[in-house]
């Protein structure tokens, strides 16, 4: 039976779990090396991810996430192809951020927006290029709000630009 806890307004449920000892002092080494504050915030967490990518298996609800590439910088074009790429698929690339690492390396995270099937997509499309060392997609079950609604952004009238003499 759901109550309200005193951490928070949000309902809480209780349930039991059997677990065999060997997973269970797993779970418990594994609170303690992370720092959860207790068996039941690691399960949630857990639980969680696992949702998350149960969602994404499902197919076409929108989702928010990353795609993190690492490549090598001095491949001809590849930084140019990835531009492109993110330029072809302005509906769902947000923002991307690079940075430069030593040895000629570079740390690309690129946040987007749709459904799994094509963000998954895209992200292959980056991930396969020539020069690319390793890539993932990582995405949770929310979505970005819009910043600017179109249907109630009334237009501005002009402003009268006032010269001194």
């Amino acid at each position: 039976m759901p109550r309200e806890t005193e951490a928070s307004s949000n309902l809480v449920a209780r349930m039991s779990v059997s677990l065999p000892e060997e997973l269970l002092a797993a779970l418990d080494g594994m609170v303690e090396t992370r720092g959860f504050a207790s068996r039941s915030q690691a399960i949630g967490d857990m639980l969680h991810q696992s949702l998350q990518e149960h969602r994404r298996e499902l197919g076409r609800d929108v989702m928010v996430g990353t795609i993190t590439l690492f490549y090598d910088n001095t491949v001809t074009g590849l930084q140019k192809k990835l531009a492109d790429l993110q330029s072809e698929n302005i509906d769902e690339v947000i923002s991307s951020l690079h940075v430069h690492l030593m040895g000629n390396q570079t740390l690309e995270v690129i946040l987007v927006q749709g459904p799994p099937p094509e963000l998954q997509r895209i992200a292959d499309e980056m991930i396969t290029l020539r020069g690319v060392l390793s890539g993932r997609m990582h995405l949770i079950a929310a979505i970005i709000p819009q910043l600017h609604p179109l249907s109630k952004r009334k237009p501005k009238a002009p402003r009268k630009v006032r010269h001194r003499r």
